[in-house]
């Protein structure tokens, strides 16, 4: 996955938390990594390989963790269960 998908995967977060109305700083945290993702010049999974994605700003621990499962399996178990609760398909 290339960074623009990253981010979006995030985005896509943020907004299945914002209507489930989650904490508003939980969203803005997922915004804020997706926004830094898609700023790289330096693909992610460079980053992951080099142990410095948590110097990308707004990306902590479990964002981190979260980014490293995506990009090692091509899928996020946290997102396809917001998605399945909201009605979406996983697919």
């Amino acid at each position: 996955m290339n960074n623009t998908e990253i981010a979006g995967v995030f985005r896509d977060i943020a907004d299945l938390l914002e209507k489930q109305k989650e904490n508003w700083f939980k969203i803005r945290a997922y915004r804020k990594a997706a926004d830094s993702i898609e700023a790289q010049t330096v693909a992610v999974e460079q980053l992951i390989a080099e142990g410095r994605l948590r110097e990308i700003p707004g990306v902590g621990e479990a964002i981190t963790k979260k980014v490293a499962e995506l990009v090692t399996t091509g899928s996020l178990q946290y997102y396809d269960k917001l998605r399945a609760e909201a009605g979406e398909d996983t697919k």
